[in-house]
């Protein structure tokens, strides 16, 4: 069997990247948002791996690093989606535009 090549790996980071840049920037539901944040988490999360696969000759500081943010993407997860909530009961909306009406 042929090994993949790393391009193929930081072609797909690249291009989950930019999608997700393209949600945080272009929508307006924090839904969306959200999503956009962990599609460029995941991008990241590819290049960690792809690159301690092709150049950490054993190292697992790749993996370690994908773990943590893993670990930091599920707590922002809960605290950003508790956030939604929150404004979604208090505006009826969870459109980003409206939450700037919420300051005080």
């Amino acid at each position: 069997m042929t090994e993949v090549p790393i391009v193929h790996y930081l072609y797909l980071a690249a291009v989950l990247f930019v999608i997700g840049i393209f949600g945080v920037l272009a929508r307006k539901n924090a839904i969306s948002v959200l999503m956009g944040i962990e599609l460029m988490l995941n991008a990241v999360n590819i290049n960690y791996l792809a690159f301690a696969k092709y150049w950490g000759g054993g190292n697992l500081t790749g993996p370690v690093f994908a773990v943590f943010v893993i670990t930091i993407a599920a707590a922002e997860a809960a605290v950003a989606l508790a956030i939604v909530i929150s404004i979604y009961r208090q505006l009826k909306s969870a459109n980003v535009d409206d939450a700037h009406n919420l300051r005080g």
